[in-house]
């Protein structure tokens, strides 16, 4: 199984940014964590390397729920 929050504190970290204690489905990559675009790349190069699969492959993905969508359980 995929541990997105520690991906996406990794992330983070790597900004210099805080790191959260637990993630919420319905928020926004952009708007609520805060991310980039590169912030947005690093993410999903770190899913694809864990996962295999590339998130974004098939559109923009908004919300932590879109990736969990994708992920396998």
């Amino acid at each position: 199984m995929i541990d997105l929050l520690q991906i996406i504190n990794t992330v983070l970290d790597n900004k210099g940014k805080p790191m959260l204690e637990s993630l919420n489905p319905n928020w926004k990559l952009r708007d609520d964590i805060g991310f980039n675009s590169f912030d947005l790349a690093e993410l999903t190069v770190r899913i694809e390397d864990v996962s295999g699969i590339d998130v974004f492959a098939n559109g923009i993905v908004e919300t932590v729920s879109d990736i969990l969508a994708l992920l396998p359980a």
